[in-house]
């Protein structure tokens, strides 16, 4: 995850990649290998096909699937496309839409989409991004769109969540959006680099949210639901440091999400509504500075804090979309968490034990660093992985499939 000044007005980002999960209770070497991390083992036992779909991309950070097989891709300098189909070579053209106001500086720009369950009535869906008012920063926001019938331009219809805070740099602004069968949408979000944001519940950085899609406001069962504060009551979880991927298990609606560490310990972590997930860098409001050098779940200052499902242990490779795979075509594989990652340069499977842990990894060999940096990871109504890279020139949109 680099981040690149683009103006002498704006902070120049410092490269940063993140890293896996902890389970250790202080940030000493010694405690911080105590890790959920399990190491590659044996090749996936399906070879993979990977299809380029489409080239052309700038960055390109996520993808919704319209009900009429069309695509709809975000590039994160603040563009939308929308492509004719899933096939190799489909058509690809610009949606234009007034995306002026996007903060396109760092890690932050037009990021996550979420296509709305009823799409196909209200031509609506939502994204996640950086706003910016007078030419400066203003705070990350979810916004919904209205699509025109012949897919050509998009019209902003309102702001639906407003606040989620951000840094000047672009630094950890999230920002994943995922709609669930109960018609939530779930956005997981970045914590701004911001030391008391993560473990601030009237804040939105740092979290995941669940949200109804049409009001923005929180549910009436989310765990905070009786708060005072509108922000709380969006909150389903707390104590995240840069949530970039967020996946529905099939079969037990479990949601995942994926998340950057510091220079150790990239999280896949199980959410479970209510809880801490650990990460404090301002020791508890002791320290001023952004401290990482504080484990990423930190069972010692919060005994209770949820213990990641998989951590990438003492090394990072910058995770980002996660997705499940699902349906018999994948055989072995059906049923595997799929995350991508940037620094890493690779997909990464995931088994998952019936506890909720990861019991198994691989890493295909069909996208070890074959691609680059890979940024969205997303199971399609076919049932094929779709993932994009973002290396900044010529990023593609990769169709993979089992091989038959």
């Amino acid at each position: 995850m680099c981040m690149m000044g683009v103006m002498a007005r704006r902070m120049i980002a410092t490269l940063l990649t993140a890293s896996v999960l902890v389970t250790a209770c202080t940030p000493s070497p010694a405690t911080r290998t105590q890790q959920t991390s399990v190491p590659p083992s044996k090749p996936a036992p399906v070879g993979l096909d990977v299809v380029t779909v489409t080239g052309g991309l700038e960055h390109g950070w996520d993808i919704g699937f319209l009900p009429d097989d069309q695509l709809l891709v975000t590039e994160r300098r603040g563009r939308l496309r929308l492509l004719s189909s899933a096939d190799e070579g489909a058509e690809m053209t610009t949606v234009r839409a007034d995306f002026s106001d996007v903060y396109d500086v760092g890690e932050g720009g037009l990021m996550g989409i979420a296509i709305h369950p009823d799409f196909a009535e209200t031509r609506e869906f939502t994204t996640c991004q950086t706003h910016e008012e007078d030419g400066e920063p203003k705070d990350v926001r979810l916004v919904t769109w209205r699509l025109s019938e012949d897919g050509t331009r998009a019209r902003k219809v309102k702001p639906l969540v407003t606040g989620l805070p951000i840094n000047p740099s672009g630094r950890h602004s999230g920002c994943r959006p995922v709609v669930t069968k109960d018609g939530a949408l779930l956005v997981g979000t970045g914590d701004s680099a911001d030391p008391v944001v993560p473990q601030d519940k009237t804040s939105l950085g740092g979290k995941v949210l669940r949200v109804d899609p049409e009001t923005g406001k929180g549910l009436d069962n989310n765990p905070f639901a009786d708060s005072d504060n509108a922000n709380t009551r969006r909150i389903i979880t707390y104590g995240h440091r840069n949530i970039q991927g967020i996946a529905v298990q099939p079969g037990t609606d479990r949601i995942y999400v994926s998340e950057h560490g510091p220079d150790v310990d990239d999280e896949v972590n199980l959410i479970e509504f209510g809880r801490n997930y650990g990460w404090d860098p301002s020791q508890g409001g002791t320290v001023d500075s952004y401290d990482e050098s504080v484990p990423m779940t930190d069972r010692e200052r919060f005994p209770n804090a949820m213990r990641p499902a998989w951590t990438t242990g003492d090394m990072t490779e910058a995770l980002c979309g996660a997705t499940f795979l699902s349906g018999e075509q994948w055989g072995a594989l059906d049923g595997t968490l799929a995350v991508v990652a940037l620094k890493g340069a690779k997909l990464i499977l995931l088994t998952i034990g019936k506890e909720g842990n990861a019991i198994g990894r691989t890493d295909p060999p069909e996208l070890d660093d074959e691609y680059g940096r890979l940024r969205a990871a997303r199971t399609g109504p076919d049932g094929a992985l779709y993932i994009t890279t973002t290396n900044g020139d010529d990023d593609k949109l990769l169709r993979v499939t089992p091989r038959t």
